[in-house]
């Protein structure tokens, strides 16, 4: 069964809104307005980085479940690429759906 990237990106967005409530940063953003461009993390980004390990794991583990996988986002590859894929909510998108098509998912 084939993820569709509307519903990864709602899946990464719910997460991210759920941390952010709990997180000080989250203090004048508007949390509907959350979209693919949404900077995660960096200079201007929503999390932390407990923040954004706490996503990942968030993201991993509702993906696998769905899908019946067994990806991990934040390994060594992720890690050495030159644009970080968590930098927005789209480029997690992407980076998941990568690691979702290779594995056949």
């Amino acid at each position: 069964m084939t993820m569709e990237r509307d519903t990864l990106t709602g899946i990464i967005l719910a997460s991210v809104r759920e941390f952010a409530q709990m997180s000080d940063k989250a203090q004048g953003h508007d949390l509907a307005a959350l979209d693919e461009k949404t900077r995660l993390f960096g200079g201007s980004g929503l999390l932390d980085s407990l923040g954004l390990v706490s996503v990942l794991m968030d993201v991993e583990q509702q993906v696998n479940d769905s899908q019946g996988t067994a990806i991990t986002i934040a390994d060594e590859r992720a890690m050495s690429q030159e644009r970080s894929p968590f930098r927005s909510v789209g480029s997690l998108t992407d980076y998941v759906l990568t690691l979702l098509h290779e594995q056949g998912a």
